[in-house]
């Protein structure tokens, strides 16, 4: 069984008729799991709506940075009473980004620490997006003792002293088809180096296709690609990457 931890299934992402489709080319891949990925209020309750409907989908509901701009008073509420729901895992995608700044960087911390103690009262870890913003990331996650719930860094694009940070505050690293990519060396190091049971693959799907798709729209079953490379990497088999990470995920959040 091989989980794909982090894609985006919704409309704003992908076709409604095209997500069953999409789902069974990945299961044709041997990609089982998938954790689907809220952006912003609405699109989290689409997503909800997958996963209560979809066999082996699983939400991660959250605002993330870009939409950081679209919280409001009765955001927060709003979204825990989604949150709440047993088929979601995870709060967020959230995080900071501060490559393309679209939403101001004072509002995007204020919704990360929402949503970090929105996580903290319900008990659940996060989905931590960041983007040129690592010193801050790092200082706001301990400040909010967001290793009370852990979490995931997806998309994982730092370095080792990045990962040795994330890693003490009990969080999991998730690679991406970046790490597929010859030039990527920092990712690819923290790859072949991060512990074993702290290691997760996803594709982010539609975004960032691995090679042999690399330029083209990303899809889950493409994870495989990416566990394999991991794998080569680490040294193992791409069987036994896969068990690895599908227990890792369930020592996080419980995934079954």
């Amino acid at each position: 069984m091989l989980v794909d931890a982090h894609c985006h299934l919704t409309g704003s992402y992908l076709a409604e008729d095209q997500v069953e489709a999409t789902l069974a080319r990945a299961r044709a891949q041997g990609v089982t799991g998938f954790i689907a990925v809220g952006t912003d209020l609405a699109d989290s309750q689409a997503v909800l709506d997958l996963a209560r409907s979809l066999p082996g989908v699983q939400a991660s509901l959250g605002v993330h940075p870009h939409e950081a701009k679209s919280w409001e008073a009765d955001t927060g509420a709003a979204l825990a009473g989604l949150v709440a729901d047993p088929a979601v895992r995870f709060v967020g995608e959230t995080g900071l980004d501060w490559h393309y700044d679209l939403s101001p960087r004072d509002t995007q911390e204020t919704v990360f620490r929402a949503q970090i103690r929105l996580a903290r009262a319900l008990r659940k870890p996060l989905m931590i997006h960041t983007r040129s913003a690592p010193e801050a990331t790092l200082r706001i996650l301990e400040e909010e003792g967001a290793n009370a719930v852990r979490g995931i860094i997806h998309c994982f694009s730092e370095d080792r002293a990045f990962a040795a940070r994330a890693l003490d505050l009990g969080f999991y690293l998730s690679f991406s088809g970046i790490a597929t990519f010859k030039k990527a060396e920092t990712v690819r190091d923290v790859a072949a180096w991060a512990p074993a049971d702290r290691i997760l693959v996803e594709t982010d799907a539609p975004f960032l296709a691995p090679v042999p798709y690399r330029g083209k729209p990303n899809e889950p079953g493409y994870v495989r690609f990416t566990a394999e490379a991991v794998a080569e990497l680490r040294g193992i088999t791409s069987l036994k990457l896969a068990e690895q990470t599908t227990r890792n995920l369930e020592a996080l959040c419980g995934w079954a």
